[in-house]
């Protein structure tokens, strides 16, 4: 079986979609700024949440890390929710900028400042009864390697490392940060039949009178 044909097999069982975050949600850039005037203690109390994951985040009193996202990213959850697929994240990193995102998006799981991804994702499969089949992971680099060789459908964003992108299934066409996650979820849904519906139901939630 080619490539591409046994990435199309995998992608038809994927009822779980979970990523990396730095350079695959985002451009991996990452953004320190002064905490306006008045937000300190805001930014201290967030902060001292994360006490003890020292080196996975910024842990300060008078800097924010920030980053950007894409909006295509953020229909993409929406379209994979309408098709039945449950989202989610792991990161090494820790960041309330992440946290306040992964909110906004609704992602059923959420896991920040994880060096050891595999047993974590071996943790959600147990709790949502999946065989690893069924379960596909996005990623970027080398940390996301040894969940990419236990999940059924592996993903490399077209701004992954070459080794990444050696051992996946799919290469997405557009870099992480900037529409990656969105490919991911296209090429899943077109492979199930679902593309078709999920975009349906994401119009007429927000569109109620839009015609076909």
């Amino acid at each position: 079986m080619s490539k591409s044909r046994s990435a199309i097999a995998r992608a038809k069982k994927i009822k779980l979609l979970l990523f990396d975050v730095d350079g695959v949600l985002t451009d991996g850039k990452l953004f320190i700024f002064p905490a306006p005037a008045g937000t300190q203690q805001s930014v201290l109390e967030q902060s001292a949440k994360h006490g003890g994951s020292g080196g996975f985040g910024l842990h300060s009193q008078t800097l924010i890390e920030a980053k950007g996202f894409h909006a295509h990213d953020g229909t993409a959850i929406s379209l994979a929710r309408a098709a039945g697929i449950k989202t989610g994240l792991i990161t090494k990193r820790i960041s309330e900028t992440v946290a306040l995102r992964a909110r906004d998006l609704r992602l059923e799981h959420v896991h920040q400042g994880i060096q050891d991804k595999k047993t974590v994702f071996e943790q959600i499969l147990k709790q949502e009864g999946l065989s690893a089949s069924e379960a596909a992971f996005v990623g970027d680099d080398v940390i996301d390697l040894p969940v990419m060789w236990n999940c059924g459908f592996a993903i490399a964003v077209a701004n992954a490392r070459a080794e990444v992108k050696r051992d996946a299934h799919y290469v997405t066409p557009n870099s992480g940060g900037n529409g990656a996650l969105r490919d991911a979820v296209e090429y899943i849904l077109k492979a199930q039949g679902k593309w078709k519906q999920a975009v349906t139901s994401y119009i007429g939630e927000r569109s109620p009178k839009a015609k076909a």
